[in-house]
């Protein structure tokens, strides 16, 4: 089913469908990446959950009626997704202050953001993906300034559907990273993927973070945490 190898990034292996030409397979690999791949390690397992995490989250928001890349799960590492030409963008969503919001702008650590706070960073590795701001990105990308503001509302809309998925599972969601991308007719949807590598996850009951934080910190078992979450949203469905 898998043809030439398309694009090989940090945590995936992109190839090419031989069912359609229109579709991919994404192959979740075991690395893992911190601060702009500045911190690497590689977790026997880590491929496998966020790939059975993701491909249970993408059908759960096509039922709340937000379009994705997401085809269907293949195996237990793999999943068929429409191409899309991603938009460098990263539209991060935040509903509690951490990270590295608290050391730029010195927000105090857990501070609510109601609404929710959205921030752009240009997906560019050689410049270390910086924070920008929407004229940036209109410069940047081939989106126009409707197309920006969609993104922006679809990101909330993910955001709600999203916390109430994970207090389902009495997980609370503080921030996470969303990629979005062109199907071949012009449409943009939500891509690459929606894990634990991308949200901040913190247990409602301990505080716990429950995401990979527990590798950018060096506090904890990245698979045991990761093999949590997934037992968790299996207990649910």
């Amino acid at each position: 089913m898998k043809a030439e190898l398309v694009y090989e990034g940090k945590a995936k292996k992109v190839y090419r469908s031989k069912s359609a030409k229109d579709q991919l397979i994404l192959s979740y690999k075991n690395d893992a990446t911190a601060f702009n791949g500045k911190k690497k390690a590689s977790f026997m397992g880590k491929g496998r959950l966020n790939n059975e995490i993701s491909a249970r989250i993408f059908p759960y928001l096509h039922e709340h009626r937000i379009k994705s890349h997401f085809i269907e799960r293949l195996n237990e590492t793999e999943q068929l997704v429409y191409e899309t030409k991603i938009i460098p963008l990263e539209v991060v969503v935040r509903n509690l202050a951490t990270g590295s919001i608290v050391k730029r702008l010195g927000f105090e650590e857990k501070t609510p953001f109601n609404p929710p706070l959205i921030e752009l960073f240009y997906k560019n590795d050689d410049l270390d993906d910086p924070l920008i701001n929407d004229d940036h990105a209109l410069l940047l990308t081939d989106i126009t300034y409707k197309e920006l503001n969609e993104i922006k509302a679809k990101a909330l809309e993910i955001n709600t559907a999203l916390r109430e998925l994970f207090q389902s599972i009495n997980l609370e969601l503080i921030d996470f990273k969303l990629e979005f991308g062109r199907l071949q007719d012009g449409m943009i949807v939500l891509s690459d993927e929606v894990s634990p590598d991308t949200c901040r996850l913190w247990d409602r009951t301990t505080s716990e973070k429950m995401d990979k934080d527990v590798f950018r910190q060096g506090i904890g078992d990245l698979v045991e945490v990761y093999e949590e979450i997934l037992q968790r949203l299996e207990a649910r469905s």
